[in-house]
């Protein structure tokens, strides 16, 4: 259950859930947790997301690891940060009944956040929801586009999911276009300021170079 239940019965506790990767999936997912009455964790390798967790009614994860790179994304862990990453998130996930990984790097392999030992020390009946599946998984026990039981936990991956909702995927689609061609445009006429971070990060060459 993810609220918190008072019954006759006797009272259950709220889900607890932790977003690893805090993008836009993330947030949302952080989001929706909370609405549904889950008690909510968020976690980046970016310090400068932590106003955002909060600002959906969650709290903050600190490990100590500060990997912001450009435009607003992440980049590669070092081989020491990826450890101090690991050892600090195996203890932390599991206290946790929900886990849902988001986490990206651009061009690469999605990182490994939750390790064999972690899911391993989840309690019976927890859930993994690894929506990095199609670059690889942020689980190591992922089996992308399955769901599968691994130690007593259930472990899902689903791929593509913007095909699930055809509809709201295409319109958020074509208002991002409709923005990128307005940035570009001026009086009718194609005239992009390479002076925004926006135009500047989508040119690939310019005058020969």
């Amino acid at each position: 259950f993810f609220p918190m239940l008072t019954t006759a019965a006797g009272t259950v506790k709220p889900a607890s859930v932790l977003v690893l990767g805090v993008g836009v999936a993330g947030l949302q997912a952080l989001a929706t947790a909370k609405r549904l009455g889950a008690r909510t964790t968020g976690y980046d390798v970016r310090p400068e997301v932590a106003d955002q967790v909060r600002s959906v009614g969650a709290q903050w994860l600190d490990l100590g690891i500060d990997a912001a790179g450009e435009g607003g994304y992440a980049r590669e862990l070092s081989t020491e940060e990826r450890a101090q990453q690991q050892k600090q998130l195996e203890k932390a996930i599991t206290g946790f009944d929900v886990v849902i990984t988001t986490a990206l790097v651009p061009g690469r392999p999605a990182p490994r956040l939750v390790t064999a030992e972690a899911v391993e020390g989840m309690r019976p009946g927890s859930v993994v929801v690894d929506l990095a599946g199609e670059t690889g998984g942020n689980c190591e026990l992922t089996e992308p586009g399955a769901t599968v039981v691994r130690h007593g936990v259930t472990i899902a991956s689903p791929l593509n999911l913007p095909a699930t909702m055809p509809e709201h995927a295409s319109e958020l689609y074509a208002k991002n276009l409709t923005a990128l061609l307005e940035l570009l445009i001026t009086d009718g006429e194609l005239a992009p300021d390479f002076t925004d971070e926006v135009v500047a990060g989508a040119c690939v060459t310019r005058e020969e170079n």
